[in-house]
């Protein structure tokens, strides 16, 4: 079988990754737009649960993403100047850079082709006898055959900005601040040893009352 996956994120190297250890005399290309270090916001997080289903797709990829993790247990909410600290959770952190450079490594050394610095159309593929809409939240895939698809997307009107810091979150981190134009909150949490991703969300009217639309 001859697979080609649009998009070289996350999803599609896994993807390429799960299927090659299923049936390793498959041929599967990677098309990537970016290049192969490009990736856009901090950290990712995933659970003590999903961390089990990776090791038991493919646990070689699982140890290597594991030897990379900040973990923590506890969750702080921050709010109207006290603290609560639920336990428990299981969470885990790590750099979206580190986790598509382990990707690229495992599907790499299990024969996937990967391309960068790609751009690939579904017709531009004649031979695949299967093609993998792996590009993203903003697919071209999905809008292109949006009338087969029907993708239900509800936009809303929430601002928000992704930062990264470097101080560290020992715990995963919600903090909610009112304002005179109305409430500003975040989530934080650590990703690597000396960094955190740190995100701030409001509503466009608190957006618009602290004159963020002019700056």
């Amino acid at each position: 079988m001859k697979i080609a996956c649009i998009g070289g994120g996350p999803a599609g190297l896994y993807f390429a990754i799960a299927m090659k250890l299923r049936d390793p005399g498959c041929e599967i290309d990677i098309y990537e737009r970016n290049k192969a270090g490009d990736t856009f916001g901090w950290g990712v997080v995933f659970s003590d649960q999903t961390m089990d289903n990776l090791a038991a797709t493919d646990p070689a990829s699982a140890r290597s993403i594991a030897d990379s993790l900040a973990h923590w247990d506890d969750i702080d909410v921050h709010f109207k100047g006290e603290v609560e600290t639920s336990g428990g959770h299981g969470f885990c952190g790590i750099g979206r850079k580190r986790l598509l450079n382990i990707l690229q490594d495992r599907a790499r050394e299990l024969g996937v082709n990967l391309h960068f610095e790609v751009e690939v159309d579904p017709e531009d593929l004649p031979d695949a006898d299967l093609i993998i809409a792996s590009d993203g939240i903003n697919s071209r895939v999905r809008e292109r055959y949006a009338d087969v698809f029907k993708p239900d997307i509800d936009l809303r009107a929430n601002k928000f900005v992704w930062l990264g810091t470097k101080k560290v979150f020992d715990a995963f981190t919600f903090i909610f601040v009112k304002t005179e134009h109305g409430w500003v909150w975040a989530h934080a949490y650590r990703f690597d040893d000396d960094l955190s991703t740190f995100i701030v969300e409001c509503s466009e009217e608190t957006w618009r009352g602290l004159g963020f639309d002019e700056m």
